[in-house]
């Protein structure tokens, strides 16, 4: 037993920060700017030329516009918990640092681990896309050759039917880019997202010039009456009108664009190359996501605007539906605004990668070499060459369409974790930062205002007012003893938060699996799905009415608990509408991870060799006005009050 309990604590040992470091390891040369264009780079891929063809003709029809939409709010929760965490932890290392100061160094792997396994994975779709994009211009010469000359046998979807020799060169050529500094890279993307919107631009303009409103309105006589062109066999077109599929045929098309979001927490991974990170990257995060909308807003109404929703071609909407309204040289265009789009996806996907993975070898989780940093560009060469060489072999060899989907489990657990994390850190008591009480005693004692009796200052007062320890009680579930967060507030918050996770989880699996005995409203299943809802209910009210912490940061999440636990249910909502072979291929992944952190990280991590207050400490380890340092420092800030006669007596000796 006491074994396991070692292991259990050193599962969740956090790593404290020390943001009083002055040595940078990275180059800080981005602007806010830079981090705006980087995240509307990677977010703003190919899914903008085809995804709205693809949804509106099958799903949504022209009320894509309310997918898009929906789709956004619930993109921009979890894009809020991220920009709260980035005015946190101006640190490199984005989901997997966020839960590793917050959670523990278990679900930190878990994390960063996933994060890899999406990074490698989109890289390697979006070259492949960007080859498969090339080809077509050039009327498939590139394909006809390779498989002509250099074909794979069969191999039941495993390789792909030729290598990719295209696809190969592209993502070496910008791993070398990236390897020789940010700025230039950062100079790049910059580029290629101006051309990008510009095309965009082009293309809504012109969708509201040549746009009929009346194909927002067709009626099902209209459909089947159009012999212009012919109404194509076999497909369901609803029933016409705005929302021909009705409101589930908008929230099916609404799961679908939510993953035309994905890509703006690559902006979180530049905490240290950012100017000014606890600024630009809330900034950053918020309006890349918010010109992300306005694109495929735009697009998707100046589309259906154009053509008919139900004869949209799915693989190139915007080329057929410039043909439709006689304009074919528009393609041109398009060809050149969906390759620079396809340029800054594969950008994004790119750039943090080997973030992620400096972070996790430098904390010693991944093999400590992987850490190396150039000394003139400033940049993670080692993690930046394996990775994209890593990438580049998937993409030349493998055929990527079965695993795509392992993207959106490692992309949403870290949407989940991150949701968590912010939740459970605004009810703990003090900071993230390990030089925090430092930074508090010489605030305390600098002042001399502070040295008058009467001026007092009002966080020495919150601090007398804050119980170093307390008693749990059923009473203080709902009626809490303090206002300021307690070390017993901060459990029941941290453990009740477990729980709601859990029912979440027992719901959306409910819903995924047996949704349909839900809708038809067996007793059974109506019984189940109600009792987890009045379940999680309680919950959420426990967490309400714990107090909140007062801490001054540059960004936090409004509506606290509810935004945090809707990103959290969304998540894993969608986490549950998945296949079973794609949880079955997670599961070897994950294999493989845990092989990795038990047979070397767990003993080579930093935490584990440190040992020390002052770089980790078991989650939630005592009741502390500040996480680090130990039991005296926080008592020292404790009694150290204005009112303090040991205070005031250090004060003025101390101007003496």
């Amino acid at each position: 037993m006491a074994q396991l309990a070692v292991l259990g604590k050193m599962l969740v040992r956090r790593r404290v920060l020390d943001t009083s470091e002055e040595e940078n390891r990275f180059a800080r040369c981005l602007s806010t700017l830079d981090l705006i264009a980087l995240g509307v780079g990677a977010t703003l891929g190919a899914g903008v030329y085809v995804l709205a063809g693809e949804v509106a003709r099958e799903k949504a029809g022209p009320a894509i516009v309310l997918s898009f939409l929906i789709a956004a709010l619930s993109s921009v929760l979890a894009g809020l918990c991220y920009a709260e965490f980035g005015a946190r932890v101006p640190k490199t290392g984005s989901a997997y640092l966020y839960s590793y100061v917050t959670v523990g160094e278990i679900w930190a792997f878990i994390t960063g681990w996933n994060l890899i396994l999406s990074y490698v994975i989109g890289t390697a779709s979006v070259a492949r896309a960007w080859s498969s994009t090339f080809d077509n211009l050039v009327e498939q010469k590139i394909s006809t050759f390779f498989n002509n000359s250099m074909a794979i046998p069969d191999t039941g979807g495993v390789l792909a039917q030729y290598p990719d020799l295209f696809a190969l060169i592209l993502i070496l050529l910008l791993t070398g880019l990236l390897a020789f500094g940010v700025s230039e890279s950062a100079l790049v993307n910059k580029i290629f997202t101006g051309i990008n919107l510009v095309v965009l631009g082009f293309v809504i303009i012109s969708g509201f010039v040549k746009g009929d409103i009346a194909n927002w309105n067709l009626t099902l006589e209209n459909i089947k009456n159009n012999r212009s062109p012919l109404v194509p066999e076999g497909i369901d077109f609803g029933t016409g009108g705005f929302a021909p599929f009705g409101f589930s045929g908008i929230l099916s098309g609404a799961a679908t664009c939510f993953y035309a979001f994905v890509g703006f927490d690559c902006i979180a991974t530049t905490s240290e190359e950012a100017k000014n990170p606890q600024r630009s990257i809330p900034i950053g995060i918020v309006a890349s996501l918010l010109i992300c909308f306005v694109a495929y807003f735009g697009v998707s109404a100046a589309l259906t605007l154009m053509m008919p929703y139900y004869i949209l071609d799915t693989k190139s909407p915007l080329p057929e539906a410039f043909k439709y309204v006689q304009w074919d040289p528009a393609r041109y265009i398009v060809a050149v605004g969906s390759l620079c789009a396809l340029s800054t996806s594969l950008l994004g996907s790119m750039f943090p990668m080997p973030r992620v993975i400096f972070a996790m070898a430098e904390d010693g989780l991944l093999f400590r070499f992987l850490s190396r940093m150039h000394k003139k560009t400033k940049t993670p060469v080692l993690a930046t060459i394996v990775s994209g060489v890593v990438a580049a072999l998937m993409a030349f060899l493998f055929d990527l369409d079965a695993l795509v989907d392992l993207m959106s489990i490692g992309t949403l657990l870290a949407y989940t974790l991150v949701a968590v994390c912010v939740l459970i850190l605004r009810y703990q008591p003090g900071s993230l930062s390990s030089s925090a009480h430092k930074m508090e005693l010489e605030r305390l004692t600098d002042k001399k205002t502070i040295t008058d009796g009467d001026s007092g200052d009002e966080h020495g007062q919150t601090l007398e007012k804050m119980p170093l320890k307390g008693t749990f009680s059923a009473r203080v579930l709902l009626l809490p003893n303090s206002q300021l967060p307690t070390k017993i507030s901060g459990l029941i918050v941290y453990a009740t938060t477990a729980v709601t996770c859990v029912f979440f989880t027992l719901l959306c699996i409910v819903l995924a699996l047996w949704g349909d005995n839900v809708v038809e409203g067996q007793p059974v299943w109506v019984t189940v799905v109600v009792t987890l809802v009045v379940l999680s209910s309680i919950c959420v009210l426990v967490i309400w009415r714990q107090p909140q912490s007062n801490e001054a940061i540059t960004f936090k999440v409004p509506l606290l608990p509810v935004l945090p636990l809707v990103s959290i249910f969304v998540n894993i909502y969608l986490m549950m509408q998945l296949d079973g072979r794609t949880w079955i291929r997670f599961t070897v992944w994950m294999v493989i991870g845990f092989l990795i952190y038990f047979a070397y990280g767990i003993r080579n991590s930093s935490s584990a060799e440190k040992r020390s207050p002052r770089n980790s400490e078991p989650i939630l380890q005592g009741k502390k006005p500040i996480y680090s340092g130990d039991d005296s420092n926080a008592a020292a800030i404790v009694t150290l009050s204005p009112q303090s006669d040991d205070f005031k007596g250090g004060a003025k000796q101390r101007k003496a």
